[in-house]
């Protein structure tokens, strides 16, 4: 997952087909045959944004609580572009979010090491 951080303000997108209760999430999917985590995170963010990023460091992995997938989080920085719906067939919507609307979009809150960054970046 695509962790981009502009202004304080985090890009989420909107699933196209939530996963159960997850409406809401970070820019990413699944990582390719032969692809590393970090260049996953840059072609996913340009597949469903057509913003593109360079990846920074990784924040962490975990098994997600709720689809028992592996992610990774990488840290990413806006290179050029604007954040759309370039992928409508998986994206229904993407925004630019501060840290008082992420409750809204992901009620169990953010994985604590991207709040973290989220926290030390907005500042």
């Amino acid at each position: 997952m695509a962790v981009i951080v502009d202004g304080g303000r985090l890009l989420l997108i909107r699933r196209s087909a939530p996963e159960g209760d997850l409406v809401w999430a970070l820019p990413g999917g699944k990582v390719e045959p032969g692809e590393t985590v970090e260049h996953a995170a840059v072609r996913e963010t340009f597949e469903e944004t057509g913003l593109t990023v360079k990846a920074g460091q990784r924040l962490g992995e975990r098994i997600h609580p709720d689809t028992g997938r592996l992610i990774a989080y990488v840290a990413c920085t806006g290179l050029e572009g604007a954040a759309h719906v370039a992928s409508p067939r998986e994206v229904a919507d993407v925004a630019w979010v501060t840290r008082g609307e992420i409750p809204q979009r992901i009620p169990r809150g953010l994985y604590p090491p991207v709040q973290a960054y989220l926290d030390e970046t907005a500042n």
